[in-house]
């Protein structure tokens, strides 16, 4: 613990009175035992402000309160708790050193604390990059009662907290999707699974089982609840293809496009190994990144959240050929290819249609990219001026663009998904259950 005392502003302006009073009183004696005196005094009650404030030498304990691990994107609170281990009150400042991703230079709390009494303070923090946050130390200034001197102290309480793909998210749509709460707003376009005529097999009922397909028969003889499991139900292999070239390094709300792609992929995979699906996740650039087989089990979804953690922007262009070189080499059976990417252009989107189609005759694939929201503000805006006005028809047809991309898509058999980052979760998801109970998956 490091220590440091602290003058403040009072002391100097007593200080220089009583100093001027002495060099005045040659002339005027009176005012020369006036500053005598009250320069005595001034040190006498900072020695004795000193006494108070070193009389113990641990004066105050804080500690920082903190999840060991953080959701990308996701406000966590962080808590800083100080105890008053001294025999006296003391006026307390506070300031913590958080991560410099925070930009947070001015984060300071203000309080009063009894002896022997506990405060905590309390401030948020929204992660938008993935990978480790250093916290370290935490600083307390101290002053008692008389604010004479100001001690401060250091309390060593380095932490290091990782930042995963978000799990929050994850879990808020396994609750939302296997609840009766799938119509309340925002989540109303998430459907369940149908099923059709094609029976399969009665086993027991779990929950996010369509209570429709409960066999009553069964369930009497049994004494519990069965239903019926139908053809569509079978495990199928899924795929989510990630696209990380440069093109997903624009942002939306603090987080990259590929930083939505990945939380989309985790909340995605969920679902599909809920729903007996095997899930597996393929990334590329410019060349081939990770490869994780198509499997079912928690085991499988803490591989694709371990390789999701690791994922980068690689700032090349995306090399569509070598995919399809790829999937046709590692993926021999027909399986659901979620390929999360982005088109600016048409050009672009030209580019890799070919590929795409060989792609799609193949597998089913559902090509997910964006709209460029930060475009809508400027369709509201009334053109005041002819600059306004070309910004304007051009947002509008940047917004065209996107429409024409994802017609041009499907007019080649290729399912496709045009969503805001902030919807990506349910659209996907959405596309998803659709494919399913149409029984293409």
């Amino acid at each position: 613990m490091l220590k440091s005392l602290y003058i403040s502003q009072f002391f100097f302006i007593a200080f220089g009175v009583g100093v001027i009073l002495i060099v005045t009183g040659f002339y005027l004696p009176v005012l020369f035992y006036i500053g005598q005196f009250s320069l005595v005094v001034l040190i006498i009650l900072t020695l004795l402000d000193a006494l108070l404030l070193f009389a113990n030498k641990q004066a105050v304990y804080a500690e920082r309160i903190i999840e060991p691990r953080l959701n990308l994107g996701d406000e966590t609170t962080i808590q800083l708790t100080l105890k008053n281990t001294g025999n006296q009150p003391y006026k307390i400042t506070v300031f913590d050193e958080p991560p410099y991703e925070m930009q947070a230079r001015d984060l300071a709390f203000y309080g009063f604390v009894k002896s022997g009494q506990k405060e905590s303070f309390n401030y948020s923090f929204k992660p938008t990059k993935r990978g480790a946050y250093h916290w370290k130390n935490i600083h307390v200034f101290l002053r008692s009662f008389l604010s004479l001197l100001e001690r401060r102290v250091i309390i060593e309480t380095p932490q290091s907290v990782l930042v995963y793909p978000s799990v929050l998210q994850m879990k808020n749509f396994e609750f939302l999707m296997f609840s009766q709460q799938t119509q309340q707003r925002g989540i109303k376009k998430i459907r369940r699974l149908g099923h059709n005529n094609e029976f399969e097999q009665i086993k027991n009922y779990i929950q996010g089982d369509d209570i429709r397909t409960i066999n009553w028969k069964a369930t009497s003889r049994r004494s519990e609840l069965m239903v019926n499991q139908y053809q569509e139900e079978r495990s199928q292999s899924v795929f989510a293809v990630i696209d990380k070239s440069r093109s997903m390094e624009h942002k939306f709300e603090g987080l990259t496009l590929l930083d939505h792609a990945i939380n989309s992929t985790l909340v995605f995979s969920n679902i599909a190994l809920r729903k007996g699906d095997k899930i597996g996740l393929v990334t590329f650039s410019h060349k081939i990144g990770t490869q994780i087989a198509p499997d079912a089990g928690k085991r499988q979804l803490q591989r694709i959240l371990d390789a999701l953690y690791a994922q980068k922007t690689e700032f090349k262009e995306a090399n569509y050929s070598l995919l399809y070189q790829s999937l046709r080499k590692t993926i021999p059976f027909r399986s659901l290819l979620m390929l999360y990417t982005n088109f600016e252009t048409e050009l672009a989107m030209h580019r890799a249609l070919p590929m795409l189609k060989s792609i799609n005759k193949k597998h089913v694939l559902v090509v997910v990219f964006f709209k460029n929201t930060d475009l809508n503000d400027e369709l509201t805006k009334n053109p005041a001026s002819a600059r306004e006005l070309y910004v304007s028809t051009l947002a509008e047809d940047v917004i065209n663009t996107k429409k024409r991309i994802a017609k041009e898509l499907n007019r080649h058999g290729i399912q496709t998904v045009l969503t805001a980052p902030n919807e990506l979760n349910i659209d996907t998801l959405n596309k998803y259950l659709e494919l399913k109970s149409k029984g293409l998956v």
